[in-house]
């Protein structure tokens, strides 16, 4: 298969995930496959809670919404435009896939597919349906995928580079179990937001979207807040009350009990509105249902603290207040070309 015959394979992907909306899915006679997908797809999505708790039909929804957004014809030059893939031996690259939010591997089973690579897919267990179901769809309309894509249950043999995903405790196995071979080991990360109090309800409001999208089960949740000494949260809280429906979730509801539980119990000063507790503390990945902060004196400061700690950090939102900052709101709406611990897949896949 050509570079052109991949990146059209999944243009056509991205049409057909952009007719699944929450409350709105529109069939499109334009669109390849609706006959053997379309109605296949909305049960899958109806199912997913059932697979997984935090898996609710608005967050499965919002996930394909994005990559909808991604998968244009546009995105995909422009992503891909700098590289050379002249030079690409084709290997078999296996995926040890996460599964603390939906499709959260899909940008490394694309990358593997766009290089020209074979993919040895191992699923987690907590997201074992969609990806799978998304393949399909694409070996539908590029037979050429056919051999490239595999899903394997048992141990993973026979691949010639990884790329795995996982926590500190498993990166360390991972790094000894494949120590042999190119790779790729994700440890975790949190995302920060830093706060100098001039900031709109607006921002504050879609800081809110960073917070609570995926319950804040991603790495790009936002799970902790630098502000400056003095630094009143009465306007985030006011700002951060539309999102107050995440306590009916009971998996949410049950952390938010638990983690409030422990924290009063060893007695900690909270902040809480009731959906949400606010915790002075110096780390950076915080529970469920809990956001820490931490203040600072001075941004220059901070921001040398940053660079010093970006192995801990997934992406900072700020407005402009610290480098390679986000936007509000958008944390969970990466560009292709935003990659995970700002490691280049790509660059990886090109040279293994």
């Amino acid at each position: 298969m050509t570079l052109d015959t991949k990146k059209n394979a999944f243009v056509k992907l991205g049409e057909f995930l952009a007719q699944f909306k929450e409350g709105n899915c529109t069939k499109d006679k334009t669109v390849f496959g609706n006959v053997l997908f379309f109605e296949k797809f909305i049960d899958l999505i109806q199912l997913s809670q059932s697979h997984n708790g935090w898996y609710t039909p608005e967050q499965v929804y919002f996930s394909i919404q994005s990559w909808a957004e991604a998968l244009t014809e546009d995105n995909l030059d422009k992503w891909l435009s700098t590289y050379d893939f002249s030079k690409v031996a084709p290997k078999k690259v296996a995926l040890i896939l996460a599964g603390n939010i939906p499709l959260v591997g899909f940008h490394d089973f694309l990358s593997v597919l766009i290089t020209g690579h074979d993919v040895l897919v191992k699923t987690s267990s907590n997201d074992q349906h969609l990806l799978p179901f998304l393949a399909n769809y694409l070996i539908a309309f590029e037979s050429g995928f056919k051999n490239k894509i595999t899903f394997v249950e048992g141990k993973l043999e026979g691949f010639d580079a990884v790329i795995a995903t996982g926590s500190n405790n498993t990166a360390r196995y991972f790094e000894y179990y494949f120590k042999d071979k190119p790779s790729i080991i994700r440890k975790n990360r949190n995302s920060i937001a830093v706060l100098n109090g001039k900031e709109t309800k607006e921002e504050l409001t879609a800081l809110g979207e960073d917070i609570f999208r995926y319950f804040g089960l991603g790495c790009r949740n936002v799970s902790k807040l630098f502000v400056p000494k003095g630094y009143s949260f009465d306007s985030f809280f006011e700002a951060i009350f539309e999102y107050q429906d995440v306590i009916h979730y009971e998996k949410y509801a049950n952390n938010y009990d638990y983690n409030k539980a422990v924290f009063l119990m060893s007695n900690f000063k909270l902040l809480d509105n009731g959906f949400l507790t606010l915790k002075e503390d110096s780390s950076y990945g915080s529970p469920i249902s809990s956001i820490f902060y931490e203040n600072y004196e001075n941004l220059d400061d901070l921001g040398k603290r940053l660079e010093k700690e970006s192995d801990q950090i997934q992406c900072i939102v700020s407005n402009n207040l610290v480098k390679n900052s986000v936007q509000f709101g958008y944390t969970q709406k990466p560009n292709l070309w935003d990659y995970a611990d700002n490691v280049d897949t790509i660059s990886f896949l090109s040279t293994i």
